[in-house]
């Protein structure tokens, strides 16, 4: 009966911890992995804890490190947030069977002189079913309401991972020291000189406690993710403000070259009628200067687009900073106005910032180009940069990035000795 036991505790039972906390793990960090790659990492976490035959806050320790490699492998997430979650889906199921421990020194030396054998082997069977069945409930609750978007969870992943760390290590502290492997009775009572009542207690609590610091981390991380899309609208409301007003002036321009175009015209006619040439293409030249005014300096297709670009490329050039651009872009196009503004102009600010910061005497550029294939959009800002700063992912590429996201692109960043390249891939919505 033993060994039975002592096979169902040890193989099958750390077996099914192991597939179900990887299969949650996986879900907390909202990735998807094949059903095979839960299997065989089940079968190696198994063996690495029996041949180094690790046992405690070893072997949790152990398989955390080994739940980071696997997601990093096989998800690549960010790191700090997998090792918040890691931490949690072990210390999730530690709770769950310190819990039913409790329960078992209060409730088994009230059975123990009917039949040992037979109610051992229930509580061991029970108890590991039933802490299983906890801890799936627990792992779904935490799926349900603590869950956020990965941005805003990776702002305050190192104030909560303390608390979470502090709650692991007190409930491994209590299996340890006041359970252990090793139940001893004695005229139907424990020998332990431990009140299980307050252990239990105290299991309930760091459940409640996790609950509670994920709960909190998911509000702050709402309140991040609030931030960010009230400072995108003002960023959406300046840009188009911009556009507006010169909008505004290339209309009174254009309504003030319209009226006054029969008297251009009439002009060029006399000095044609009295065969003056010359002045007449020196009119001509004037009025050509003229209609320059109300074009755009950038032409993408898109007016949006050519407004955005001949302000922020103006801007560059009164910089003395050699501006190059080759974008274009359908229009009507399936990726919003505001968004694309977002995404260039962000792109065009940080990139006219860097070439002010580059050492005098250098040669200062901003390159654009851009063009579409199939479905998707591409885009590259390459600009010069001094090579001394390290790049930070500011406000103005977090901008970017969440507006990229939103069509499903993917942003990179990259610097090549003196040289900042922006790449940008979008996937342009078919409507």
């Amino acid at each position: 009966m033993m060994d039975c036991l002592d096979f169902f505790s040890i193989y099958v039972m750390t077996s099914l911890e192991i597939l179900m906390e990887f299969w949650f793990f996986i879900g907390f960090l909202q990735k998807k992995v094949k059903s095979i790659y839960s299997i065989w990492f089940a079968a190696f976490g198994m063996t690495v804890l029996a041949v180094f035959r690790l046992q405690g806050i070893w072997a949790f320790l152990v398989f955390a490190i080994l739940l980071v490699a696997a997601s990093k492998l096989l998800c690549r997430a960010d790191f700090v947030i997998t090792v918040l979650y890691a931490v949690v889906t072990v210390e999730i199921m530690n709770l769950c069977f310190g819990l039913f421990n409790s329960l078992s020194y209060i409730l088994f030396p009230l059975v123990f002189d009917k039949s040992p054998r037979f109610f051992g082997f229930i509580f061991m069977w029970a108890g590991n079913v039933l802490a299983l069945a906890l801890a799936v409930l627990c792992y779904r609750g935490v799926q349900k309401c603590c869950g956020c978007d990965e941005t805003a969870q990776r702002k305050y992943v190192f104030l909560i991972l303390m608390p979470v760390l502090l709650i692991f290590l007190a409930s491994e502290y209590i299996n340890q020291t006041f359970y252990g492997n090793t139940l001893t009775i004695e005229k139907g009572r424990i020998l332990s000189g431990v009140n299980p009542y307050q252990i239990l207690l105290m299991q309930i609590l760091g459940v409640v406690s996790l609950f509670c610091v994920l709960f909190s981390y998911k509000k702050l991380a709402e309140s991040f993710k609030r931030d960010k899309e009230t400072e995108l609208l003002g960023q959406q409301a300046y840009f188009l403000g911009q556009y507006v007003e010169e909008a505004k002036l290339r209309y009174e321009k254009t309504k003030s070259f319209r009226h006054d175009i029969k008297n251009h015209i009439m002009v060029v006619k006399e000095l044609l009628r009295n065969q003056k040439t010359e002045e007449a293409l020196q009119y001509v030249g004037g009025m050509e200067k003229l209609t320059g005014d109300l074009s755009f300096p950038v032409s993408t297709n898109h007016p949006v687009l050519d407004i955005l670009l001949g302000n922020k490329l103006g801007i560059a050039e009164e910089n003395q900073i050699e501006v190059r651009c080759s974008l274009a872009v359908p229009y009507p196009c399936g990726i919003s106005d505001i968004d694309f503004c977002i995404i260039l102009g962000n792109a065009l600010d940080n990139a006219v910032l860097a070439c002010s910061r580059t050492d005098s005497g250098k040669h200062k550029y901003i390159c654009i180009t851009g063009k579409v294939q199939g479905d998707f959009l591409l885009m590259e800002i390459e600009n010069s940069y001094s090579g001394k700063r390290m790049i930070r992912s500011g406000t103005g590429l977090t901008n970017i990035r969440t507006a990229v996201e939103k069509y499903h692109g993917v942003m990179e960043i990259r610097t090549e000795g003196e040289k900042f390249v922006l790449s940008i891939l979008v996937i342009i919505p078919q409507q």
